[in-house]
């Protein structure tokens, strides 16, 4: 099996890691200091869970790699309509994308029988720019339940979780997606071919859709948040909105509101992805978290008052660190 990771950041190079260390012919992408430190010394992967360097072949060039069997995605969703370049080079007659990445796909309504079928939700998809570089038949859904960060460039700190659950969008038991698993486990991480990934996608994203717009507000990590009794509650409230969406689109993802909250908490004071892209002054990804959970209410009629709120003063957010760049 061949695999490149596109964006090997945090994530991408400790499931790149993990691949070479389970045999997987693995290639990363990355650039800058990250990608020197790589090439000089491979991935150093810091765990609970024991440390451990993978001596990965790393570059800046996907020609050089050619078709692989599978891309894993490591970019932020925002990077997607512009990945072209990076992910063509790849592109064999049978690769599948395996996106890692937060909220609402852009494949979401790809093989969903119903009223939705097909739709194109215009935060993730706008104009259709992102299918168009990465077709939805190639895709394979992924929900990451890892908390990793860069320690320093080649470093990778590994906090909690090591679950990567995967399935078609179409909800097809594939081969694909059965041996992206197999490979996934032999590099000692969870990864669950799921029935229907969309439930794991509502679940993933009921925490993202409160705690990265809230931390990203507040400046706290997501322990903080937790006990904070106004901002606890606040949490409730828009996980609440968020199950009301997604049963308006079908899914009823099997978890409670407290179990969330509790999981959560027990993450400790870990900084939210999106927190961690404002202080160190990068786009931060809310479109696929808050945008497109708002556009959905609206296409279904569910009332989401606090949702929208947030929505509101996030992007106003954006914007001014956008103008103050």
């Amino acid at each position: 099996m061949k695999v490149a990771v596109v964006g090997a950041g945090a994530i991408g190079a400790y499931v790149g890691a993990a691949l070479h260390r389970g045999g997987v012919d693995v290639h990363l992408i990355a650039r800058g200091p990250h990608l020197a430190a790589m090439k000089e010394h491979g991935v150093q992967v810091l765990s609970p869970r024991g440390d451990f360097t993978a001596r990965v072949h790393a570059t800046d060039d996907p020609s050089a790699i050619g078709p692989v069997d599978y891309v894993f995605l490591g970019l932020k969703a925002n990077s997607y309509a512009s990945c072209g370049p990076l992910v063509h080079p790849l592109m064999g007659g049978k690769t599948a994308v395996v996106a890692a990445q937060n909220g609402i796909p852009w494949w979401y309504f790809h093989g969903l029988e119903g009223p939705y079928e097909g739709r194109r939700i215009e935060s993730v998809d706008p104009g259709g720019a992102v299918s168009a570089v990465l077709p939805p038949e190639r895709a394979l859904g992924c929900v990451v339940y890892a908390a990793t960060q860069l320690q320093g460039p080649g470093v990778v700190r590994h906090m909690e979780g090591t679950r990567f659950s995967v399935g078609e969008p179409d909800t097809t038991d594939s081969s694909r997606c059965g041996a992206f698993s197999e490979a996934m486990r032999a590099g000692g991480l969870k990864c669950p071919v799921e029935a229907d990934i969309r439930n794991d996608i509502w679940i993933k994203l009921l925490g993202n859709i409160a705690f990265n717009p809230l931390s990203a507000l507040s400046r706290a990590t997501m322990a903080q948040i937790c006990r904070h009794q106004d901002t606890r509650a606040l949490v409730a409230t828009m996980m609440r909105e968020t199950l009301a969406v997604a049963e308006a689109v079908g899914c009823r993802p099997d978890i409670s509101v407290e179990k969330r909250l509790a999981g959560a908490e027990r993450v400790g004071e870990h900084k939210t992805s999106t927190l961690q892209d404002l202080e160190s002054g990068k786009p931060m990804e809310l479109d696929v978290l808050l945008a497109a959970v708002v556009e959905l209410a609206a296409l279904t009629g569910t009332r989401v008052p606090k949702l929208c709120a947030i929505h509101a003063v996030t992007d106003l957010l954006a914007q001014t660190v956008r103008s103050a760049a």
